[in-house]
C-alpha cells in the first residue's frame, strides 16, 4: 500500500511537472505565434499606413493645388469679363457721336423745302387727228406760257392746232374754277400725245379691188402750272 501511494504520488508529481512544463512551453509558443503573427502584422500595418497616409496627403495636396488653380483661373476669367464688357460700352458713345450727324441731315432738308406748285390736268380722248401730226404741234407749245401758246395755236395752219387750243383753254378754265388760279399766270408744264384706236375704211379700186384707209385717233393730255 505504501508502494502504491508512492507510485501515485510520483505519478501526480510527474503529472504536475509535466503540466507545469507543458504550460510554460505552450505559453511561449503562443507568445511566439502571437508575436509572430501580431508583431509581424503590427509591423506591416504601420508600414502600410504611412504609405496610405502619404498617398492621401499627396492626393489632398494635388486636389488643393487643382482647386487653387481653378480658383485662379476663375478669378482671371472674372477679371477679364469686365474688360470684355467695357468694349461695348464705348460703342454707344460712338453712336451718340454719330447721332448728331444723322440729326443734322433732316435740318438740312428742312432748310430747303421747295414750295409745291399745283398742277392742273386736262385730257382729250379719241381726237380724230393722227398722233404724228398732233405731236408736231404739241412740241411747238410745250413749256410756253398761255399768253404765247394760245395766239400761236389760233393762227396755226395745222388742223391739230385747233383741238390742242380748245384743250388748253379747258385746262385754264379748270385752274380758275377748281384751284383759284389766274389763267394769265399759267404755263404749259407738259403736253403729250398718245395713239388711240384706228378706224379702218375701204375704197374701191380698179379691177374690182379694194384698198384700206386708216383713220387714226389720238389721246392728248395737258398739264398746266403757275409760273415761277
Amino acid at each position: 500500500m505504501a508502494d502504491q501511494k508512492k507510485d501515485t504520488d510520483q505519478k501526480k508529481t510527474a503529472a504536475t511537472k509535466a503540466t507545469a512544463e507543458s504550460k510554460p512551453a505552450r505559453k511561449p509558443a503562443a507568445k511566439k505565434s502571437s508575436g509572430a503573427s501580431g508583431g509581424g502584422g503590427s509591423g506591416r500595418k504601420p508600414a502600410s499606413k504611412p504609405k496610405k497616409e502619404t498617398a492621401a496627403r499627396g492626393k489632398g495636396a494635388a486636389e488643393a493645388t487643382s482647386k487653387t488653380a481653378d480658383a485662379e483661373a476663375s478669378a482671371a476669367s472674372t477679371a477679364k469679363k469686365p474688360a470684355a464688357k467695357k468694349t461695348p460700352a464705348k460703342k454707344p458713345a460712338a453712336k451718340s457721336e454719330a447721332k448728331p450727324k444723322a440729326e443734322s441731315k433732316p435740318k438740312a432738308k428742312a432748310r430747303k423745302p421747295a414750295p409745291e406748285r399745283p398742277v392742273v390736268n386736262a385730257r382729250a380722248r379719241f381726237v380724230r387727228v393722227a398722233p404724228r401730226k398732233a405731236r408736231l404741234v404739241a412740241d411747238q407749245v410745250r413749256g410756253l406760257p398761255l399768253d404765247d401758246a394760245l395766239p400761236l395755236l389760233r393762227f396755226s395752219t395745222r388742223s391739230a392746232a385747233q383741238d390742242i387750243r380748245k384743250l388748253i383753254e379747258s385746262a385754264a378754265a379748270n385752274a380758275e374754277n377748281n384751284h383759284d388760279l389766274v389763267a394769265d399766270d399759267l404755263m404749259i408744264k407738259d403736253i403729250h400725245v398718245d395713239e388711240g384706236p384706228t378706224l379702218r375704211r375701204y375704197r374701191p379700186r380698179a379691177l374690182g379691188r379694194a384698198t384700206r384707209i386708216n383713220k387714226r385717233t389720238s389721246h392728248i393730255a395737258v398739264a398746266l402750272t403757275p409760273e415761277e
